[in-house]
């Protein structure tokens, strides 16, 4: 289909084109409002832009879901006032394309969809369904959005730069191009091709640096490349595999029984990026050159062959941070902060990309004198900012780069551990946990780094995401900006309005009540009696705030979502492979109501103890296969303890850790992957009269994750604000667990009381209570420094006022 890039089914439609000129016709679109479960989607699409994109999950070696929001924010939603938001679930190779190709702001056309129920409706208020795309037939068109001003602005002076230059541009004769097929020995041609290898130019033995090659064209030969130039400037503007190259003045010689390219006198080389659809802008240094609607339609002729060609990698070796995995090589694109030398033979490049590694991250130390750029970010800017060490014959490179530039770099290693980083002293402690990158010496695999033009498709789409990290920030911080009039009152004029204290202490401290000014001058390892305010807290959305601990390696973590949770029992469900279920088990199956009265019964299988069996207590532990989420939660009413199975590789399986281990009830039971070593195994029941959940996560080899709450609070009193956690004694604090928050809807609409209390809405803060805290100080641990002192309340209670 020309005019698109078709990658894992994900289809980039031309610029300038919206989602719906460019689909084959026999589509048709039909409005998010009018889709129900059991509607005929053939032929059908859904049309609408993406605001919201939630991470990639890895569910087995190959198999991937992703969950998006896309809003219906045309005009034909106005015939209708109903939801026009709706979950997106998408699996495998289809959902790590979308991963990478897909922005929020993008307007994308679905086809080849399944409608099923959301089970998240209730919570997130969006449409009752989802759409659920997999297999052959799922496509996604993506009409790419412009970035926002003023970023757009560098694009349009580029192109106006462009059409200004071409008065400039030399009217020569027509130039011959010649096939790659056709190439003879010692011949001087011009030539043109599609880049499939590269080296970014690296320094020769002599004055020169030195670029290698490879390209092919539609005659399906490759031919190699050897470039020698003086100026780094004169050599090939290569940025990734696929670009669109032509060189004029290149000698054909033949080196070791095939023919190569070398430069001549008088060599030229112009490259295009190779994005079907993309701008068709010329990167050169040279201020004359030739180009004119032939060469145009060359380039696009190469683009479109090149895109339905497998000479290329499906999948591009260019990773966000967010979606790096430990030990793998990959191309990084992100902005340059700051550098540093560590010694000799490395340079520290410290680099975002505006998106956050699921890892921990290594912190390297370096004297902030010998540091190019700032030294210190906020603290959630610091969240997203890797290390890169540059080694050996990329130092040289790497020390003339100057903060702020884009780069690209190339063959970059994730490494776990960092007993091998140059400088490590005894006042960085060795992270064997914590993700390294590196750059190592040599050319090999095209290993190196390019610093790339700010009006780069790549950039402009790093800019995009780095501003909505921005925006995210901006947004955050809003309400506490609203209220910088009110503070810059002196605090000591609040005391007046002040309401009743509402907090008791329940630790035994002797310790006379300190300011937060004294506090912060005090050393760690020290417990503060304080009397303060709430200024504001986060998550404002109390839900958020429920948290899974790990309690062996001290990990914290987001509950999944129910639509992510649901994707993976759906995919789990769809495994039709032969399996031997482990010799221990009776194997069965339960009946399932349909959904209306008079329809067919559904049958899953379920797997028993032989040893429950026979003691009597089939209905304390079910294994159970094939089963949806909805189906799941509807059997935990009867049976006591529920483990959801699948086939793979020929056995009976536990499902990826990401989803719930076990069921009880209304309650679900997580594990922590890294803890554990999870395998089917029959729990050992003798002499025990019921089974829970610490005796099946044993007997699995699973590492329970403990239901926590997690807040982080300002706080304020005359002389200073704080920023302290409230986690280890949260429920102590609210006299609610998190596990009943978590089930119980009593419990949630306590701690909302609480902190509409604490903290109102509207009103000054003088009509905010004032609070009497335990405060516990300590060093924190994560990050590998004891540079920076943390603080959390302990030994508090909240006490509600009585009604009167």
């Amino acid at each position: 289909m020309p005019g698109h890039l078709n990658i894992m089914a994900v289809y980039i439609l031309s610029e300038g084109s919206g989602p719906g000129s460019q689909v084959p016709p026999h589509l048709t679109r039909i409005l998010i409002s009018l889709l129900s479960p059991g509607i005929n989607c053939t032929n059908k699409t859904v049309k609408g832009k993406v605001i919201h994109k939630g991470p990639l999950v890895r569910v087995e070696a190959d198999d991937f879901i992703l969950k998006t929001v896309i809003k219906e924010d045309d005009a034909m939603q106005s015939v209708c006032s109903q939801k026009t938001s709706i979950n997106i679930v998408i699996f495998g190779a289809l959902a790590e394309s979308f991963s990478h190709r897909v922005s929020p702001g993008d307007v994308v056309l679905l086809s080849g969809f399944t409608v099923g129920k959301s089970p998240t409706a209730n919570k997130d208020n969006l449409h009752p369904c989802n759409l659920q795309l997999s297999g052959d037939d799922a496509c996604i068109y993506v009409s790419k959005q412009k970035p926002p001003h003023p970023r757009s602005s560098l694009v349009s002076k580029r192109s106006s730069l462009i059409s200004a230059e071409g008065s400039k541009m030399v009217k020569s004769p027509k130039y011959t191009y010649v096939r790659l097929d056709e190439l003879k020995n010692e011949s001087v041609v011009n030539v043109y091709g599609v880049v499939v290898f590269f080296k970014q130019p690296f320094k020769s033995r002599g004055t020169d640096y030195c670029s290698c090659l490879k390209i092919t064209d539609q005659s399906e030969h490759k031919i190699g490349c050897t470039i020698f130039c003086e100026r780094l400037e004169d050599h090939p503007k290569i940025f990734q595999t696929g670009d669109i190259v032509r060189m004029h003045r290149v000698k054909v010689k033949l080196y070791n029984n095939s023919l190569t390219l070398v430069n001549t006198s008088g060599f030229s080389v112009v490259t295009f990026h190779g994005t079907v659809g993309g701008a068709v802008e010329p990167r050169t240094s040279s201020k004359t050159f030739h180009f004119d609607e032939d060469d145009r339609r060359t380039v696009e002729e190469l683009r479109s062959w090149a895109a339905s060609q497998t000479l290329l990698p499906s999948v591009s070796a260019a990773v966000p941070l967010s979606a790096v995995q430990p030990s793998a090589y990959f191309d990084l694109t992100c902005q340059l902060l700051a550098k540093a030398t560590v010694d000799t033979t490395c340079t520290l490049l410290r680099v975002w990309d505006g998106t956050r590694c699921p890892h921990p991250l290594l912190k390297v130390i370096v004297d902030p004198n010998v540091t190019e750029g700032a030294s210190s970010f906020s603290k959630q800017k610091e969240s997203l900012i890797a290390n890169v060490l540059v080694y050996d014959n990329h130092v040289e490179f790497a020390r003339q780069l100057k903060p702020g530039a884009f780069l690209r770099i190339y063959n970059l290693r994730a490494i776990l551990g960092s007993s091998k980083v140059p400088g490590l002293t005894c006042s960085q402690p060795v992270e064997m946990g914590h993700l390294a990158f590196h750059l190592h010496g040599g050319t090999s695999y095209g290993r190196g780094i390019r610093v790339l033009p700010e009006n780069s498709p790549d950039v402009q789409e790093l800019k995009r995401v780095m501003e909505e990290f921005l925006q995210d920030q901006e947004d955050e911080f809003t309400e506490l900006n609203d209220s910088e009039l009110v503070w810059s009152t002196p605090p000591e004029f609040l005391d007046g309005e002040a309401v009743d204290c509402q907090t008791v202490k329940t630790c035994r401290h002797q310790l006379q009540p300190v300011t937060l000014s004294q506090v912060k001058q005090s050393d760690a390892g020290q417990v503060h009696h304080v009397r303060v305010q709430l200024r504001s807290y986060e998550p404002h959305r109390l839900h958020q705030a429920l948290k899974l601990f790990c309690s062996r390696c001290t990990s914290i973590q987001d509950i999944p979502d129910d639509e992510l949770v649901a994707a993976i029992f759906s995919e789990a469900s769809k495994r039709s492979e032969a399996y031997s279920p482990p010799p221990w088990v009776l194997s069965g199956h339960v009946d399932l109501a349909g959904d209306t009265s008079g329809a067919q019964q559904l049958s899953r299988s379920v797997h028993i103890s032989t040893k429950l069996m026979t003691e009597g207590k089939t209905d304390q532990l079910i294994f159970l296969m094939g089963c949806s989420l909805e189906e799941t939660c509807h059997l935990a009413a009867t049976y006591q303890s529920i483990v959801p199975v699948s086939s793979s590789g020929g056995q009976l399986a536990l499902l990826d850790l990401s989803a719930p281990l076990l069921f009880r009830g209304r309650k679900r039971y997580y594990g922590c992957k890294r803890c554990s070593e999870a395998a089917l195994r029959e729990p050992s029941t003798e002499g025990m009269q019921m089974i829970d959940e610490k005796i099946i996560a044993e007997a699995l080899g699973v590492q329970l994750l403990q239901l926590v709450l997690l807040m982080k609070l300002e706080l304020q009193d005359a002389t200073d604000t704080l920023d302290v956690f409230l986690w280890k004694h949260a429920e102590l604090f609210f006299s609610v667990t998190a596990e009943d928050m978590s089930a119980n809807q009593e419990a949630q609409n306590s701690i909302h009381q609480i902190m509409d209390i604490l903290c109102p809405a509207e009103g000054s803060m003088g009509k905010r209570p004032w609070l009497d805290l335990c405060l516990m100080a300590y060093y924190t641990e994560e990050d590998g420094s004891t540079n920076q002192t943390c603080y959390q309340i302990c030994n508090t209670v909240i006490v509600k006022p009585s009604s009167k």
